[in-house]
């Protein structure tokens, strides 16, 4: 059982940062894919980026170059550091952590969620 709990967003003015943290239960944190998720105004939940457990990332093409994703495995915490913030990154933001199917059954673990608005 993994649970998440996330933290650090809040009003932001266009071009400017905010630091999501991701607090992770579970002794076997590093072994799970994490990634951080968002959920805008009337669409869908969409990845935002992803860190596998060797540390391979992926992220959205929108947000290529002002977000980035870290982990620390020692306190089972995952960030998302987000800069040069534009008014289309409004949204919902889910920590999300993966279960591979080489650990038992595959399977997704959600954050509550935590908003973030950035608006003059």
């Amino acid at each position: 059982q993994v649970q998440l709990v996330e933290s650090g967003g809040g009003l932001v003015q266009p071009g400017g940062s905010l630091r999501l943290s991701c607090a992770a239960s579970g002794n076997i944190f590093r072994l799970y894919v994490m990634g951080w998720y968002r959920q805008g105004p009337g669409k869908q939940r969409e990845l935002v980026a992803r860190l596998t457990s060797s540390d391979g990332t992926n992220y959205a093409d929108n947000v290529k170059g002002r977000f980035t994703i870290s982990r620390d495995n020692a306190k089972n915490m995952v960030y998302l550091q987000m800069n040069s913030l534009k008014p289309e990154d409004t949204a919902v933001y889910y920590c999300n952590a993966h279960r591979p199917s080489v650990l038992g059954p595959a399977y997704d673990y959600w954050g509550q969620g935590t908003q973030v608005t950035v608006s003059s």
